[in-house]
């Protein structure tokens, strides 16, 4: 039996939504919000009548009968960290998506809000899939040389996940069979470890970590990011922009499109080829670094994301990494196919639900 699902993306400006049977789209739209209209609501949960009402307006122009899905998922924002996995939406869940648990107000957060919203109003049961706060890391992977500072894991988990998932299946294997390597190639950059069905490792992709990506700054060693403070009066708050939003090739170029960069390149412009290539060196070196997380036993290394559609970068990344494993590319994302598949697996019985207690998974060392 295929079920149908149906998957809710709430983004700044759009709500992607998508109504999937089995692996096939019955139905897709990006609901436009105009940012007038967001700015007059105080908090970003305030805005789910809103955004409930133009996803109601575009399914019933596109003629979808919503009473016919069996299940809806959301997005997972606003969570605490949890293990990997499809959760459904229990009291707690919807308390610390509503009001944001884990201090970040993101409109993922509306996600299991507006999946709830719906699933109440048509009699169904609303879920979660591998949300943005998922976190499997190996202890070692979070320790620092200063204490009482921790790595977080924060990484493309949705994308990455069902991609590994995915690639599992496309080898007649499980994802807890094998050690992947998997990189989400996009505005953000993950690279991260799996090991046996756990991501053990990874860059921060909230906390500066990482390759310099089109909108962040990636790694750079933190008394040079002081001195560039003090010297430069920028403020904390500024130097986050540049963490996660204006870093990059927009710092550098005025752009967050991998495409214009390139566009640069064939112009003659030698800023742009070396931070196009700098950003490849980065992401080459943290492959080389999860593959010493897996100690060697690499059965694949996985591309994803948009700048996966581009062969050059991509066959660089095969040359710097081909002699770790074998190189397979998924390029795009999986994001919302992710969002019902992780659904369809436990209602298929494929795959066990996972209760969200509203307990980190990750409670500190014990010393």
């Amino acid at each position: 039996m295929s079920y149908r699902i149906f998957a809710i993306n709430p983004g700044s400006t759009s709500t992607k939504i998508a109504l999937y049977e089995g692996d096939q789209e019955i139905f897709s739209a990006s609901v436009k919000h105009e940012a007038e209209k967001l700015a007059e609501f105080a908090t970003i949960s305030d805005q789910l009548p809103y955004r409930e009402e133009m996803i109601l307006d575009e399914v019933e122009k596109a003629g979808v009968d919503l009473s016919t899905v069996d299940a809806f998922s959301g997005r997972g924002g606003g969570l605490l960290s949890a293990e990997g996995g499809t959760y459904a939406v229990n009291d707690i869940l919807l308390d610390h998506a509503t009001r944001g648990a884990n201090g970040v107000q993101h409109p993922a957060m509306l996600g299991p809000q507006l999946a709830h919203k719906f699933a109440l109003k048509y009699g169904k049961k609303a879920y979660v899939v591998n949300p943005p706060d998922t976190d499997e890391l190996q202890d070692v992977a979070r320790m620092t040389g200063i204490k009482g500072l921790y790595r977080a894991s924060h990484m493309h988990a949705l994308n990455l996940k069902e991609m590994t998932i995915r690639h599992a299946a496309s080898q007649g294997k499980k994802y807890e069979e094998l050690n992947l390597i998997a990189c989400h190639l996009g505005g953000g950059i993950t690279v991260s470890a799996h090991r046996q069905g756990k991501m053990i490792d990874g860059n921060d992709i909230v906390g500066g970590d990482g390759p310099m990506t089109p909108t962040r700054c990636g790694s750079i060693p933190v008394v040079e990011v002081l001195n560039y403070m003090e010297k430069n009066d920028v403020t904390a708050d500024e130097m986050r922009k540049l963490c996660t939003k204006s870093g990059g090739f927009v710092d550098h170029l005025g752009t967050s499109e991998g495409l214009d960069v390139v566009a640069m390149i064939e112009d003659g412009s030698k800023e742009a080829e070396m931070v196009w290539e700098t950003m490849i060196y980065q992401v080459n070196k943290y492959i080389g670094s999860m593959a010493s997380a897996l100690h060697g036993k690499v059965d694949a290394i996985l591309l994803g994301g948009g700048m996966a559609h581009n062969d050059g970068l991509v066959q660089e990344v095969k040359d710097a990494n081909g002699w770790i494993a074998p190189i397979f590319v998924y390029p795009g994302e999986f994001e919302m196919i992710a969002l019902a598949s992780g659904v369809a697996r436990v209602l298929e019985g494929k795959e066990e639900l996972k209760e969200y207690t509203g307990v980190p998974y990750w409670k500190g060392f014990n010393f």
